[in-house]
């Protein structure tokens, strides 16, 4: 495969356009049965990422932990996996390996707050596969950045309410060894029965009302894991940051950026992703100047896992995506 051109600024004309479906109050099944091959694309990619034994064994064990914490996901992931034709369903909706570099600020336009994002996945198939799903909740529609057979929320917008997305932190550290210490923050994760971050990030867009619901529902429901929210809302200087461990928040206010690093909180970590202090210094010099466009996501933002960019304005309910791969953008820019 070629290598990424890190300085490729343009995208071909030829790219496939990401699919714009509106699901209204059917969930994530009907992403399914509207692109049943981009599904099975995706569950492919994941056996090729980690093998059929890993699949199957991650499977085995994502499905009992669902299964024991009662996760109000479980039937849909249950429905994805009869319907899946390899092993992956279970597994890939609990995993949490892919790396992020996100803002929040004042739209340059002079319009709300705005969220740029990218989020790095060294799973072939994200950018290409992604979709853009308008889903109903019970505090109204939103649109997904998402991808079929997936039951949490990474990256989204709700039209006149906020936009958000979820990146990874560091590793939590306890020991000289890397191994050990994913051993032990596993254990200590299947112990907890709190929500996985991506699903409450999906309650939050669909139960919340307005920005300062969403802001204290991030910052005070227990997670089964660390997560760094991002949260963008209709003023110009309504957004934040959530460093979130399991139990506990930091909230910085915009204008913020954040990548895969702490800043306001002091948990010893293990870096995660490309170079996460220089997206993070790049997306703080980028973020107020950049217009509507992906002339941002360059080098180190920009890198050979990068998946997907996006822009996101609640108030003026703006919202772009372009899905990438390590070769370059693999879709034509999606706007709304």
């Amino acid at each position: 495969m070629p290598p990424l051109d890190l300085h490729m600024t343009t995208a071909p004309a030829d790219l496939p356009e990401i699919p714009h479906l509106d699901v209204g109050d059917a969930g994530p099944m009907a992403i399914i049965e509207a692109d049943p091959e981009r599904f099975q694309s995706i569950l492919a990619s994941g056996l090729d990422h980690y093998g059929a034994a890993a699949l199957r064994y991650g499977d085995a064990l994502s499905r009992k932990w669902l299964m024991r914490n009662a996760n109000p996901r479980l039937q849909e992931i249950e429905a994805f996996a009869a319907r899946a034709e390899r092993p992956g369903a279970y597994l890939l909706n609990l995993s949490y390996e892919w790396t992020c570099t996100t803002s929040t600020g004042a739209d340059p336009s002079g319009t709300g707050n705005r969220m740029l994002r990218t989020l790095d996945w060294p799973l072939d198939g994200l950018g290409r596969h992604v979709v853009a799903a308008k889903m109903n909740g019970a505090a109204g529609p939103y649109e997904n950045v998402t991808w079929p057979g997936f039951a949490g929320v990474v990256t989204a917008m709700a039209p006149g309410r906020f936009s958000a997305a979820i990146n990874q932190p560091p590793m939590r550290r306890w020991s000289a060894s890397c191994w050990l210490d994913w051993g032990i923050n596993r254990i200590r994760l299947w112990r907890r029965r709190a929500l996985p971050p991506v699903h409450l990030l999906r309650q939050v867009f669909e139960t919340c009302a307005n920005y300062a619901e969403a802001r204290r529902v991030l910052a005070e429901t227990p997670l089964s894991m660390p997560a760094f929210f991002t949260l963008s809302g209709m003023a110009p200087d309504e957004g934040c940051v959530v460093e979130r461990d399991e139990d506990h928040a930091h909230v910085r206010a915009a204008p913020a950026s954040v990548a895969n690093h702490w800043i306001a909180g002091e948990t010893p970590g293990r870096a995660r992703g490309v170079d996460s202090r220089g997206r993070y210094a790049s997306m703080e010099t980028l973020r107020d100047s950049s217009g509507d466009d992906f002339l941002w996501v360059q080098p180190p933002i920009l890198n050979a896992t990068t998946r997907l960019a996006v822009i996101a304005n609640a108030a003026a309910s703006k919202l772009i995506v372009q899905g990438w791969e390590e070769t370059g953008p693999a879709t034509a820019v999606f706007s709304l």
